[in-house]
């Protein structure tokens, strides 16, 4: 899949994955801001109700395209970096404001020792997605991976954002640590490059973990508080 042309037009209509016309997506968009009119401020009820509404779960992946598309991400109420994105995009497309996937490979510091062991032992997360929203004019970075109460359990600063300004994982977590390391930009994308991505999983992770997921694990209990 060839990679965004920047063109905010070419980033608001519904997509294979980004399905921001399903009822589904609708009915959530709806929701959540209901009497706002101003973009910036629709952006950001989006942005708090994707990230708390759908809680991080790495484990919910499981080898299928249901693991990807925005409709069945919000039905579960569950997903990791990649899907929460896609839901916010198509959210925000539901909502007339622009919006497409960014990706990045980033070393978490902070991931649990379960997670790393079905990973090969790899810290770097390849293809870690967050999106892109077109407001005032320009496209502002986002994500809304971590929910609260799983940072809470991390003692991980929740990330906030103002819809003016990019907001990404902070680099420390509340103790000072590091947290979130990005380590190379894989560019900016209309829709899902699935493909692209499963292809360099496979390359990294191995042929088993994109084939048979990451079932059996609960990533908020395996949580623990960082000590300084």
């Amino acid at each position: 899949m060839e990679a965004s042309s920047s063109q905010p037009e070419k980033c608001l209509g519904p997509t294979a994955f980004i399905d921001s016309a399903s009822p589904e997506v609708r009915a959530y968009v709806e929701g959540k801001i209901s009497g706002l009119t101003n973009p910036a401020e629709k952006a950001k009820a989006l942005f708090y109700g994707v990230r708390d509404d759908i809680h991080y779960d790495p484990y919910c992946f499981d080898g299928t395209l249901n693991s990807f598309i925005a409709s069945k991400v919000i039905g579960r109420s569950r997903g990791f970096c990649v899907p929460k994105a896609v839901v916010l995009a198509a959210t925000l497309r539901a909502a007339g404001i622009p919006a497409r996937l960014g990706f990045a490979d980033v070393r978490n510091h902070l991931t649990t020792d379960k997670l790393r062991s079905r990973m090969g032992g790899i810290d770097v997360f390849v293809f870690h997605g967050y999106t892109e929203a077109w407001l005032d004019g320009r496209w502002i970075k986002v994500t809304p991976t971590f929910n609260l109460s799983l940072c809470e359990k991390f003692g991980v600063k929740p990330l906030d954002w103002d819809g003016r300004t990019d907001a990404i994982f902070h680099p420390f977590d509340s103790t000072g640590r590091k947290h979130m390391e990005y380590v190379r930009d894989r560019g900016q994308f209309d829709d899902l490059p699935l493909a692209e991505i499963l292809t360099a999983w496979k390359e990294i992770y191995g042929n088993s973990l994109v084939e048979n997921g990451l079932p059996g694990g609960d990533f908020a209990a395996e949580a623990r508080p960082i000590s300084s």
